[in-house]
């Protein structure tokens, strides 16, 4: 093959590329590399987690990411992406079944690391349930108070919150300091606390399937 006839450098798979690949929201971070750890031949890339507050944005984060995998890595390659529907009306699956990737089962994250028929019962137990998660919690102030501008207008709270009753902490991992704030958080919205330890429920069983790992 003559030079000018070469595949350009980008367009070569990487001889270095991952078994799997998941792609998934930022707000799963620590989790996803905590599962992944033992895991060979996989690699974990992030989303901003900033679009946890902006669905409508996703699906298109999650289609370039995509592009960009095959790109990189070549079609041996197996993407999997760790988002659930997290807000985006279909969208996301729309762009999954034209890229030929599946994605964890659910709604948003509350659902898989709950577990879907425990998540049901909580919401048939008091539909005015907000949740956090590790992340949440630790990212309250900037997401939730900041994020709907009640650091600006606390007088909103009661507009966004006023029709829930309780804050349900899913807690994947035992951390006297992350309940600490989620329970502030709690006592800051006006709600009751509940604290409920998931680990990493159904994320960890569908991470490691899709590994082949189960």
């Amino acid at each position: 093959m003559r030079p000018e006839q070469a595949d350009p450098p980008d367009a070569r798979p990487d001889p270095e590329a991952p078994r799997v690949l998941i792609i998934g929201c930022g707000a799963l971070a620590r989790e996803l590399l905590a599962i992944t750890r033992d895991l060979p031949g996989v690699k974990v890339t992030a989303i901003d987690a900033r679009l946890h507050m902006r669905p409508e944005r996703i699906a298109d984060a999650v289609s370039i990411k995509i592009d960009e995998a095959r790109r990189a890595y070549g079609p041996d390659t197996r993407i999997f992406v760790a988002y659930a529907d997290c807000g985006t009306g279909g969208t996301l699956d729309a762009v999954l079944e034209t890229a030929g990737v599946e994605r964890i089962d659910g709604a948003h994250c509350f659902e898989f690391y709950a577990g879907a028929a425990t998540y049901a019962a909580l919401q048939d137990e008091e539909p005015g349930t907000f949740y956090l998660t590790d992340f949440l919690a630790r990212q309250f102030e900037t997401l939730i108070i900041a994020g709907l501008g009640l650091d600006r207008h606390p007088e909103l709270r009661d507009a966004y919150f006023g029709n829930y009753r309780r804050l349900i902490y899913l807690a994947q991992s035992d951390d006297p300091d992350l309940t600490a704030r989620a329970e502030a958080a709690a006592d800051r919205l006006g709600l009751a606390f509940e604290l409920r330890r998931t680990g990493f429920g159904d994320l960890e069983t569908s991470i490691r399937t899709a590994a082949g790992a189960a």
